[in-house]
């Protein structure tokens, strides 16, 4: 939502302007000389001074340090870490005079003793990443910090959702979650922390992930071109170092140290439509006839704060929707799901129920003294619930009971950074105490975590009120982990082909740093593009995880039709290639439920040893086998994509490219570039209104023939429940042959007991 823009931004440029001269300040403190150490299996303890480094070898390929500067750790507590048994990889350590060298079968950690430095090697013993030998680990009172070496030729990408460009590489970083609206490409922070990124060299690739919540930061050579740094405010240098020598090898350990994606339920897979606001069940019900009508596919409508009693969360506004029930219970018929905003702002009212409940269960935020913080949002002045408390994060499942009743599906958490508007951080005041599973911590802790604990408490209460469906909760705010919980979007955006460009790497970082389930305002939220740039937005939507145009109350609208029949019917179109390629997106994010890997996924991060797309942020893979190349520039009927090696197809000519080679292709309005890998086996479906409409009937496999044998992964399940994981899905592979006579197909025997519907089967 719009808020005062003026004092957001003056709040993110005084917490950079804190952070550049945090690094300038002359009383640093750097780990001395290594005094003594000792070790048990793959576990290191090491006295430097006063400070005490731990290191721990959890897998042959990731390591995690943790620095204690006064040699007190604090309570080993992580919101983002959901593996914390690791089998004990084989680990060699050797002393010398020196040096303590830690080995596993891929890496090495050298210990540097005069003074404590650390230095990762691979196998060979070439250098991956190390410390920058003046500062290494330092720290400065409560303020801590790492410094690294940094090669002329090495590059960054991921840090979660930040506005610019895809390479990070000379940058300034902050995470501080934030509620900055119409953000541009050098506005920094906003709305996500997600503190993990890669370091890529010659196609090489390590990670590192700063586990922790404070105001942090990171300097990736902006100050000084010879090294990085990374910090936070307060709490402890916490970092995993992650060996690939690939980026998607990274990844999947990385989600298997902080959780996976649930699989979503398909619906919300679907196209979505939103808008602050459709305020009455009229205007709700003619957006539904407005695309059943005009035969345009829809699944899920959004209803923003208008639909509430006085914007109180939990309530209906009785005049405007009079039967929410019954209007549910309609458009359920007709194919919708509608999804509702959910803001943590509890109305101070002492009449309101979830007010009274939740001061009887003392779920809300405190000052030190035993004061409720009051802020003020949408309803007036509000109290804020406490989600770092279990009794709290229950409590606010419990509460959703009357909306599940009336149907709602969809659970859109807003406002959740948290923003609060009369305060001047712009957010819950900085000494609120937060319970923090006990430990009972200030919000400077707690901040950046709030919007994901919220969305775990959205989700888990969902869950357990409605057992048999997968919950669908969609957030602006989150952290590292965050995915477990929601899709996530890019907030505020506004309607200028400058946003549309800025998505594709904004998604692309979302995407590799492990939350999958992505999307950004298609047409832009504030603002009113033209039928050009809607169009052109909508047919990269097809190819993001979520598909949800939004609209800013104060704007025209911005309905598929709402820029003539010529738009009109090159969106419908582009929506119908959304509902064709479903069986293929439902199968790409899959795969992000199991291995990690998301459905967005930039060049260098499929293709890392090609330098070529080293800066390349203008296209990108859709799962394995499709090579996305969006227009994003006004007037453009042609563009350059850039082919990797091997064969590539032409999704709408079937022409075969050889790759390893830019190419010239045409764009015109009504498509966008897309190309197919040789050997891929691409499932699709009829075209439906909503994904509920009918079974797939026909499922067809586009075959895209190489010389070599190629297989490819079909997964279906029923898509609303958790019955797969009991075993109840459909998974086979399908292999191809090319031979000089004829294509042939393999089929494996079946996996799983799900059956799915009768249908045809074509090829």
């Amino acid at each position: 939502m719009i808020r005062n823009r003026a004092i957001s931004f003056l709040i993110s440029l005084s917490l950079l302007t804190s952070t550049l001269s945090l690094l300038s300040r002359a009383q640093w403190q750097s780990a001395s000389n290594v005094e003594s150490f000792s070790h048990n299996k793959n576990q290191l303890s090491v006295q430097s001074g006063n400070a005490t480094l731990h290191v721990n070898i959890l897998a042959e390929d990731l390591i995690r340090v943790r620095l204690a500067t006064n040699g007190v750790f604090p309570p080993d507590m992580s919101w983002a870490v959901v593996k914390k048994e690791w089998q004990a990889p084989q680990v060699n350590v050797t002393d010398s005079q020196k040096e303590i060298i830690v080995a596993t079968n891929e890496l090495s950690l050298i210990i540097n003793k005069q003074p404590l430095r650390l230095k990762f090697t691979d196998k060979a013993g070439n250098i991956i990443n190390e410390d920058e030998p003046t500062k290494g680990m330092s720290w400065n009172e409560s303020e801590v910090r790492v410094w690294k070496k940094m090669p002329l030729d090495e590059y960054y990408y991921g840090f979660g959702e930040k506005a610019g460009r895809f390479n990070r590489r000379w940058t300034h970083i902050s995470m501080w979650n934030s509620d900055i609206p119409a953000y541009d490409a050098d506005t920094d922070p906003i709305y996500q922390t997600h503190p993990f990124f890669y370091g890529v060299n010659k196609g090489k690739a390590y990670g590192i992930f700063f586990d922790n919540t404070y105001w942090s930061s990171f300097d990736m050579g902006k100050e000084n071109r010879s090294q990085y740094s990374f910090g936070a405010e307060a709490g402890e240098i916490n970092y995993y170092f992650f060996y690939g020598p690939s980026p998607k090898k990274i990844l999947s350990r990385y989600t298997e140290l902080v959780g996976r994606m649930p699989l979503p339920p398909r619906w919300s897979l679907g196209y979505q439509q939103c808008r602050w606001s459709y305020p009455t069940e009229t205007r709700v019900r003619e957006i539904a006839k407005g695309f059943r009508d005009r035969r345009i596919p829809c699944d899920v409508i959004y209803l923003d704060i208008d639909y509430m009693d006085g914007y109180r969360i939990f309530t209906w506004n009785k005049k405007n929707f009079p039967n929410p029930k019954k209007m549910i219970d309609d458009l359920t018929k007709d194919g919708f799901k509608i999804a509702v905003i959910v803001d943590p702002g509890i109305k101070a009212d002492t009449t309101y129920h979830a007010f009274k409940s939740g001061n009887a269960q003392d779920v809300f935020v405190k000052y030190p003294d035993g004061k409720p913080f009051i802020g003020k949002v949408w309803p007036g002045e509000c109290a804020f619930p406490d989600f770092t408390k279990e009794r709290a994060r229950k409590w606010w499942g419990d509460n959703f009971s009357t909306l599940i009743e009336s149907g709602i599906r969809g659970w859109w958490n807003d406002m959740n950074e948290p923003s609060v508007f009369d305060v001047p951080t712009k957010t819950i005041d900085l000494d609120v105490i937060h319970d923090d599973s006990g430990l009972k911590t200030g919000h400077t802790k707690n901040h950046n975590i709030y919007g994901m604990q919220m969305t775990r408490a959205t989700y888990d209460g969902v869950k357990r009120l409605l057992p048999a469906e997968r919950p669908f909760v969609l957030t602006r705010a989150s952290y590292a982990g965050g995915h477990r919980y929601s899709s996530a979007w890019t907030g505020d955006n506004t309607s200028t082909w400058r946003d549309l460009e800025m998505s594709v790497p904004m998604l692309l970082n979302l995407s590799i740093s492990g939350q999958p389930f992505v999307g950004a305002d298609i047409g832009g939220f504030i603002g009113y593009p033209s039928g050009e740039l809607f169009a052109r937005w909508l047919q990269l939507g097809v190819f993001t995880p979520l598909m949800r145009a939004h609209s800013v109350i104060n704007e025209k609208n911005k309905e598929p039709w709402e820029y003539g029949d010529e738009f009109t019917n090159i969106n419908r179109e582009t929506i119908n290639l959304r509902y064709t390629l479903l069986p293929y997106i439902y199968n790409v994010m899959y795969q992000a439920s199991v291995t990690g890997m998301p459905a967005m996924r930039p060049m260098m991060f499929e293709y890392p040893e090609d330098g070529n797309f080293t800066w390349n942020d203008e296209q990108f893979m859709f799962g394995d086998d499709l090579l996305i190349a969006p227009v994003l520039t006004p007037s453009t009927t042609e563009r350059n994509v850039r082919l990797p090696e091997g064969f590539w197809y032409d999704y709408w000519t079937g022409q075969k490219y050889k790759g390893g080679n830019d190419i010239k292709v045409d764009a015109p309005l009504n498509r966008i570039p897309v190309f197919v890998k040789a050997g891929a086996i691409i499932p699709t479906q009829q075209v439906v209104q909503s994904t509920n409409q009918s079974p797939i009937d026909p499922l067809t496999f586009t075959v895209y023939p190489t010389k070599l044998q190629s297989t490819r992964t079909y997964y279906e399940d029923d898509g609303i429940s958790f019955e797969y994981e009991k075993g109840k899905y459909f998974r086979r592979t399908i292999s191809q042959w090319n031979s000089s006579q004829a294509i042939t197909l393999t089929l494996s025997k079946v996996e799983g007991s799900y059956t799915p519907p009768g249908r045809m089967l074509a090829v």
